[in-house]
């Protein structure tokens, strides 16, 4: 990624907010028996709070993509991660679940728009011939947190409590504020300046426009975005919970496995535009859903064998092939509307992360009536449709004949 120093500067302080938003819900996940044990509820009943914090996550994402786009990008950011900072730390104090589910989505609604505007701004910043590639980098730092906040919250919970373990991202977040405020209002791709916020004003009400994007000629991406999210992260967020109750493991042990999905997203993001230059985005997002389908095999024979071991290999396949398609997905939904580009990354967003909280939803009723095979079978289904049909649909618009 041929950058200048002000756009690398640009992309890993925004990748920083993003890692530690990812960081800040996924710490959660091998913390779930000892918050659940702590406010006197079961382990399966104690997965609203990821719930509670990726649907708002993914709802306003389109919503702050678009006061990125009319208000300037880094004025936003300011606001939200300030607001992140603040839901965070409020966790930490929540006595009882519903008290802590009501922080948890007061937070997701402020960190909604970190990615999504974070992209928008990387877009403006490098241009679209280095888009790709630089959104890759900044997707797995933001992901790298969301792995290695596994290992780090799972530790801190066992040493101190999962209330120090909140306290200690909202620290990270304040960093991330005062990086957030050292950065430039405009910044210089290709020797051009770039408008915040943008002149022109698109027409329409906002779920006009956004229905417009969403269901328009590039929806195949936005279909696929929704089913990475259900898939994906869906079955990341169970991991803390089914290697506790499978393989006897504490919250650190697993923790530490699932620090595997941020160090193969820092690979993956690093990897993808020479896949991409190689293969085309359609090759990358084939490669990242073969992936998902490695982890999901892989779980399966964790859950036979009660082995904690090949569940390693789950965890940095599920990063990998997160980590191909979700930037890729990104980088395409631009090109639905130059004009609105933080409104498609935002509708990018609600899709994955919207369908993270679903599939966290749904995966807990699969998982109680049917164990988890029966949620590993439904992730594989699905994921199996994803890569027939939205590969098909993705092909269809890459040669431009969709409608």
């Amino acid at each position: 990624m041929d950058l200048t120093s002000e756009q690398k500067r640009v992309v890993y302080t925004l990748g920083f907010c993003g890692l530690v938003s990812a960081a800040d819900n996924w710490f959660v996940s091998p913390a779930l028996p000892a918050i659940a044990n702590a406010l006197g509820v079961a382990a399966s009943a104690a997965t609203i709070v990821l719930t509670a914090y990726l649907v708002p996550y993914g709802l306003l994402q389109p919503v702050c993509g678009t006061l990125g786009d009319r208000f300037g990008r880094l004025r936003v950011l300011h606001v939200i991660v300030a607001g992140l900072a603040a839901g965070t730390f409020l966790c930490a104090v929540a006595p009882t679940l519903p008290l802590l589910v009501a922080a948890r989505v007061l937070t997701g609604c402020f960190a909604a728009g970190i990615i999504a505007v974070s992209q928008a701004h990387v877009g403006d910043v490098v241009g679209p011939e280095r888009r790709g590639a630089a959104v890759g980098v900044l997707m797995g730092i933001t992901f790298t947190g969301q792995g290695l906040s596994s290992g780090l919250g799972g530790i801190i919970t066992d040493l101190m409590s999962w209330r120090a373990a909140f306290a200690c991202f909202g620290v990270l977040a304040l960093v991330a504020l005062a990086l957030l405020w050292r950065l430039p209002r405009t910044e210089l791709p290709a020797g051009k300046k770039v408008a915040e916020p943008a002149a022109a004003t698109p027409q329409g009400s906002f779920f006009a426009r956004a229905a417009r994007i969403f269901f328009g000629s590039h929806r195949a991406i936005f279909f696929v975005a929704c089913t990475t999210g259900i898939v994906f992260l869906g079955v990341y967020g169970f991991m803390g919970t089914f290697l506790s109750e499978r393989c006897g493991l504490g919250s650190t042990q697993a923790g530490l496995i699932m620090m595997l999905y941020g160090v193969m997203c820092l690979v993956g993001g690093t990897v993808s535009g020479r896949i991409g230059a190689a293969h085309g985005p359609r090759g990358v997002i084939y490669v990242g859903e073969a992936s998902g389908l490695l982890a999901i095999a892989t779980l399966v024979l964790v859950t036979a064998t009660g082995a904690w071991q090949p569940a390693l290999l789950a965890a940095g396949a599920l990063g990998f092939g997160y980590i191909l398609t979700q930037p890729t997905l990104v980088s395409l939904s631009m090109d639905a509307d130059p004009a609105q580009t933080g409104l498609c990354t935002g509708l990018i967003g609600l899709g994955v992360f919207a369908g993270g909280g679903v599939g966290s939803a749904l995966g807990s009723q699969l998982v109680a009536l049917g164990g988890y095979d029966a949620l590993w079978l439904a992730a594989g289904a699905l994921l199996v449709v994803q890569l027939v049909l939205g590969g098909r649909a993705l092909a269809t618009l890459a040669r431009g004949g969709s409608r």
